[in-house]
């Protein structure tokens, strides 16, 4: 009997299906799974070779790493370590009325029990407790003096006052000193045991580091004077801390003088003593001295610190070694020519002079002067079919052809009757001119299309009320910044004969043969520079290598100072020296961007005097200024004003500056020569330096307007926009604009008043103005005037 099979139900309904292969999955099925997650990618190796590197490899790759950092830390520390090392330079910045910079230098030395004096020069002390030697610069509110300090300083310590609030002064110290580009910056406060009641000292407090972090943001505290533990702070940190340095003073070589011995003339050198900072000194390098100006090395001579050696008890001052030559100048030397020699041709492409010259026709449009070519050889002899008895002024009233079906018409030779009435006027000659055609006998043409042409003196009141109207309605809208009214008897072609057309501002070409013949005098004597780039690396890559060791104490023997210079000199004032790179006393065409501060409230007007300072250099000069960016053309637009908040590119001919450097812009409060150049400045802007170029082409654009007079679909008579007939041919080639957009292109003149037809590519509105786009290279051909 077979065995019974017992029967069961599932224990569930539900059925497993197999799992969907996710290797199978769609890129927009992946892409919805990630769900807007993007994979981790920062500890992944991407390079072959970090992906066989093992841990150990890594490791050592770090250790490696962290030893080249600690080496290049102990190189830019070397200068001031042992007892021959330099100084570590401290500026002291006094911003409110009574500061009091030698009272905060005190504070500091008593906080470490080191000896000092209240002098207002520069002096050094050391600091056994950390092993440093410090160089205080005591400084005055006075603008230029603590510009130059700052650029010399390791360390910027600036005092405030708890009682006395930071004055427009002080304000302007502190933006110029921090636009220049300075090292670390310390904040100290003075007389803060003053302020009453005493609850309020934290209030004033943070209301102090809120003003200095408004312009220096990484400044996190505050350090009191009246506070002991807080002075050795700052000590501790002066002495320790690494300077960051400024990037464009620490390619140069540069130095604070210690001392100035003055010669007695000009032909006997001038010694000046100090340790060298940055690059090596080189004694073929040209060297700045403050505002006085660039000058030769003769020699630089060692001149180390006299040692004292403890002898049984008595300290022995030993005599100061003999004079070592350090460096001399070789034949390599610079000289303080700031032009290329009158027999030295800078460019010797002067085969454009030929074009300047040539008889012209018309316009220049891009590099093409349109119709200057002889029309009779293009076209032939343009020809008109009028009445008979037509003279050469009544013809320029018909538009266009009269019905050829009769015999009372006459092909008349527009060319030869300008030949033969040359010297003639256009009204004829009383007793020669053609008897004009009678009106009253039928004929079986058409009437001609005359245009209607108020007589003079109805045209110059319409001119007027035209030009008013514009003229409030620039006021309200500055549409056309360029437009310039030219007076009905001036001729448009000789008032604008060296202006030019472009089809594009941006991609036309622009043809520089046309303005050989308007260059200034030194234009060709100035330094070309075709790859900045490269001349630039070569520059500084010079000046890695050679020259004096920097942290050698030493004396520079300088040639050429004017004993003038010495009568002005002010002892208290600091006195520094930086070395120039090769060709930076050269002058050429330089370029700076310009910022122009939103807190100045006036415009700034171009070729307006104003003083700017650019790394080592302070400069008078009158810039123009031009719309920045690259451009394929390098044709950029010049800029009338520059208006409170905008930024331009200055230009003028001054000396070449390696590198982008800050530059600061001053103008002038006060006009009295006598109260000096720092007296009533106002630091109205800053920016950097850019690379220097004579091909930059800067186009002075001027707009010709008109008004639309007749308007028939797309075809629109034009007036007021020139004056007389030769003009609307001499300017027939250039494009016509609308101030709403429109386009177009000149058709053929109307009359002898200057009225002209012109087709745009669509209608135009009654209310809309037309206007032609003209320009000429702009050259700054005024001399900078050098500081000092």
């Amino acid at each position: 009997m077979p065995a019974t099979v017992s029967h069961s139900h599932r224990p569930t309904t539900k059925v497993d299906h197999k799992p969907f292969k996710s290797k199978a999955a769609s890129k927009h099925e992946l892409r919805d799974r990630a769900k807007g997650r993007v994979p981790n990618e920062k500890g992944s190796r991407k390079t072959p070779h970090q992906q066989v590197m093992n841990k150990f490899d890594r490791r050592n790759q770090a250790k490696q790493a962290r030893i080249s950092k600690h080496k290049e830390h102990l190189k830019e520390t070397s200068v001031f370590s042992g007892k021959d090392g330099a100084p570590r330079n401290v500026a002291v910045l006094p911003l409110c009325p009574g500061g009091d910079a030698n009272f905060a230098i005190q504070q500091l030395n008593q906080s470490l029990d080191v000896d000092s004096n209240s002098e207002d020069v520069a002096h050094r002390v050391t600091v056994d407790r950390f092993k440093q030697k410090l160089q205080y610069i005591p400084l005055q509110r006075d603008l230029s003096a603590c510009l130059d300090a700052a650029k010399v300083a390791d360390f910027v310590v600036v005092v405030v006052s708890g009682t006395v609030e930071v004055d427009e002064l002080g304000e302007l110290i502190l933006r110029s000193v921090e636009s220049q580009g300075m090292s670390n910056l310390f904040t100290v406060v003075q007389d803060v045991d003053k302020i009453e009641p005493a609850k309020q000292r934290q209030s004033v407090l943070a209301s102090l580091k809120s003003f200095i972090s408004h312009f220096h943001p990484d400044q996190e505290k505050l350090y009191n004077l009246d506070n002991r533990q807080e002075c050795s702070n700052l000590m501790r940190s002066l002495c320790s801390t690494t300077p960051k340095g400024i990037n464009w003073r620490d390619e140069r070589s540069w130095m604070l003088a210690d001392s100035v011995q003055f010669g007695r003339g000009v032909d006997e050198s001038t010694i000046v003593t100090g340790f060298v900072r940055g690059r090596g000194l080189k004694a073929d390098r040209l060297i700045q001295v403050g505002d006085w100006g660039a000058y030769q090395i003769e020699k630089i001579v060692a001149a180390p610190l006299p040692k004292q050696i403890k002898r049984k008890g008595q300290e022995v001052k030993m005599d100061e070694p003999g004079e070592e030559l350090l460096e001399e100048p070789s034949a390599d030397q610079d000289d303080l020519n700031e032009l290329a020699p009158d027999d030295v041709v800078m460019d010797a492409d002067d085969d454009g002079m030929s074009v300047a010259t040539m008889a012209k026709k018309g316009v220049l449009l891009d590099d093409h002067h349109y119709f200057s070519e002889n029309e009779e050889e293009e076209g032939g002899v343009s020809t008109r079919k009028l009445p008979r008895g037509t003279s050469r002024y009544q013809s320029a009233w018909y538009l266009d052809d009269v019905s050829d079906s009769g015999s009372d018409l006459e092909d008349m030779d527009m060319d030869d009757e300008a030949e033969e009435d040359e010297s003639a006027p256009e009204d004829g000659i009383e007793g020669f001119a053609e008897p004009e055609p009678t009106e009253g006998g039928p004929s079986e043409y058409p009437q001609s299309e005359m245009m209607d042409v108020p007589d003079e003196d109805e045209d110059a009141k319409q001119l007027q009320r035209y030009r008013a109207s514009k003229r409030d309605e620039a006021e309200d809208d500055r549409e056309f910044p360029d437009e310039v009214e030219l007076p009905p008897n001036v001729l448009a072609r000789e008032r604008l004969a060296r202006y030019r057309g472009l089809k594009s501002l941006r991609t036309s070409e622009w043809e520089e043969s046309e303005d050989r013949a308007h260059e200034p005098e030194d234009w060709r004597r100035l330094l070309q520079v075709p790859d900045y780039g490269a001349s630039r690396s070569r520059a500084t890559r010079e000046a890695l290598v050679g020259g004096v060791a920097p942290g050698t104490r030493v004396q520079v023997y300088i040639k050429g100072i004017s004993p003038k210079v010495e009568k002005a000199h002010d002892p208290s004032s600091p006195v520094t020296l930086i070395s120039l790179l090769r060709h930076e006393n050269k002058k050429t065409v330089v370029n700076y961007l310009f910022n122009l501060s939103s807190d100045h409230t006036s415009s700034i007007k171009a070729k307006e005097e104003l003083i700017v300072q650019c790394g080592p250099r302070r400069m008078v000069v009158n810039p123009v200024f031009s719309h920045g960016g690259n451009t394929p053309n390098d044709v950029h637009k010049y800029c009338r004003f520059l208006h409170p908040g905008g930024s331009c590119v200055a230009s003028f001919m001054g000396p070449i500056t390696w590198g982008a450097v800050p530059v600061l812009f001053f103008k002038r409060t006060s006009q009295s020569p006598e109260q000096g150049l720092d007296s009533g400045l106002s630091l109205i802007g800053t920016g950097t330096s850019l690379p220097p170029s004579t091909s930059r082409v800067i186009a002075k654009r001027v707009i010709l307007t008109g008004h639309p007079y007749h308007i028939h679909k797309n075809v629109v008579t034009i007036r007021y926009m020139f004056f007389n007939r030769e003009d609307v041919e001499w300017f027939k080639a250039l494009p016509l604009w609308t101030k709403r957009g429109r386009s177009g292109f000149f058709k053929e003149p109307l009359g002898t008043h200057g009225y002209f037809k012109a087709t745009f590519d669509g209608r135009i509105n009654p209310q809309d103005s037309v206007g032609i786009s003209l320009y000429k290279r702009l050259v700054h051909d005024g001399d900078m005037e050098m500081d000092g």
